[in-house]
C-alpha cells in the first residue's frame, strides 16, 4: 500500500522539552524557545520526520486522535501487528530558514523590567531609618569591611532612596568591585556571617559566602550588611515596615541581590512585566540569526500488506474524512494519493 502526502511550510524545530512518547508532566512540558534559553545549545532542538511522526499521521488519518503512546499502549491499537511493515521516505523540495515570533503563554516575566508607576513613598524608602539602612550600599569596599567588624559603625551617607538610585548603587558594586580573597579580616567576616546566618549553611553549601573559586563576591557582603544593619537599627526604630511580607528585605537575600525585577516589583503599581513572546533566534555578531526551519515537499509512506488489508486502511482513511492536518509542528499537509 502507498500513501503520498504533500506538505507545505512544515516547522522542523521544537520549542518544548521532553517528548510526545510519554505522559505530560504535571505542569506541562517546559517552554525552551526563548532567546534566553537558546543561549544553551541543548535547547535548540531540530526535528525531522521519523517513524513516530509517520505513525502519528496514519493514526490521525484513520480517525484515531489519541496520543501515539496512548494508542500503542491500548488493547485496540490498529497497527499492533503491522507497524514494522510501515516504511517512509521524506522528500523535501524547499527548505527555508525564517524569523518568527513565538507567543509564550507560560507567564514568564522580564528579569530587567517592571510596569506601572514607581512608589517612592513606600515606608521602607521614606521612613526615618531609610537612609541609614540603604546607606550600607553606598559604603566603599574598605568601609563595608569595617562595618562588619564594628558593631557601632555609623552610616551617615547622604543618599537618595529612590528605587532606581538604589539599583545604581548595586550595579556600581557589581561592576567595579572585584572578588576578595578569603584571608585575614575577610576570612573572619565570612566565619562570623556563617555563624550569624547559620540557616544558610548546608551540606550542599557549607560556605554560602564563598564562590566556587574560593573568593568572596563583594555584593554578598553588602547584602549581608543590609540584614545586619536592619538588626542594629531595631534598637532605635520600629523596623516592621522594612521587611516584605515574607520577612525579607526587598530584592535581597542574606547572601546576594536577587535582581532588578525582584527588587522593583515591590515599588511599582503594576508589578512584574510579563513576557508575551519573542523571536525564535539567537544573537550572533550583534545581529539576530533566525533559527526556524520550514520545509515543503512530499512524504511517501508504504505499508507492506496485502491488497485486502490495504483497501481496509484506505476505507478507514476515506471514512475519517481528514482533509488537512499538521505535519509535525504547524505547516499544512494533506493526502494527495492513496494506492491500496
Amino acid at each position: 500500500m502507498r500513501i503520498v502526502i504533500d506538505y507545505e511550510s512544515c516547522w522542523r524545530n521544537s520549542f518544548l522539552d521532553g517528548n510526545n512518547n510519554e505522559p505530560l508532566p504535571k505542569g506541562g512540558r517546559k517552554y525552551i524557545g526563548s532567546m534566553t534559553n537558546l543561549k544553551k545549545p541543548e535547547n535548540f532542538i531540530q526535528r525531522s520526520i521519523t517513524k513516530d511522526t509517520v505513525m502519528g499521521v496514519i493514526n490521525r488519518l484513520i480517525g484515531d486522535q489519541r496520543k501515539l503512546y496512548q494508542a500503542r499502549n491500548s488493547e485496540n491499537y490498529y497497527f499492533t501487528d503491522i507497524e514494522d511493515l510501515v516504511k517512509f521516505e521524506d522528500k523535501p523540495k524547499v527548505i527555508n530558514r525564517e524569523m518568527i515570533y513565538i507567543r509564550n503563554i507560560t507567564g514568564s516575566t522580564d528579569q530587567n523590567s517592571y510596569t506601572g508607576v514607581i512608589k517612592s513613598n513606600d515606608p521602607i524608602l521614606s521612613s526615618d531609618f531609610s537612609r541609614e539602612l540603604w546607606g550600607v550600599l553606598a559604603l566603599s569596599l574598605v568601609e563595608i569591611i569595617e562595618f562588619h567588624q564594628n558593631d557601632k559603625f555609623l552610616i551617615t551617607k547622604d543618599i537618595s532612596t529612590d528605587p532606581l538610585d538604589i539599583i545604581d548603587l548595586v550595579e556600581h558594586i557589581q561592576k567595579n568591585y572585584k572578588p576578595l580573597e578569603n584571608t585575614g579580616k575577610n576570612y573572619r567576616i565570612v566565619e562570623t556571617l556563617n555563624s550569624k546566618f547559620s540557616e544558610l549553611v548546608t551540606d550542599k553549601q557549607p560556605q554560602p559566602y564563598l564562590e566556587k573559586s574560593g573568593k568572596i563576591k563583594p555584593i554578598n557582603l553588602y547584602a549581608a550588611a543590609l540584614y545586619v544593619q536592619l538588626e542594629r537599627l531595631e534598637e532605635r526604630f520600629n523596623m516592621s515596615n522594612a521587611r516584605t511580607k515574607s520577612g525579607k528585605i526587598a530584592g535581597f537575600s542574606k547572601r546576594g541581590f536577587n535582581g532588578k525585577r525582584d527588587f522593583m516589583k515591590n515599588f511599582v503599581t503594576g508589578g512584574e512585566k510579563k513576557i508575551w513572546g519573542g523571536v525564535y533566534a539567537i544573537k550572533e555578531f550583534k545581529s539576530l540569526k533566525p533559527l526556524l526551519t520550514k520545509a515543503s515537499g512530499q512524504l511517501e509512506i508504504t505499508i507492506d500488506v496485502d491488497r485486502k488489508k490495504g483497501r481496509d486502511i484506505a476505507n478507514l482513511i476515506e471514512n475519517a474524512g481528514v482533509s488537512s492536518f499538521y505535519l509535525g509542528k504547524k505547516g499544512l499537509a494533506y493526502v494527495s494519493k492513496i494506492r491500496p
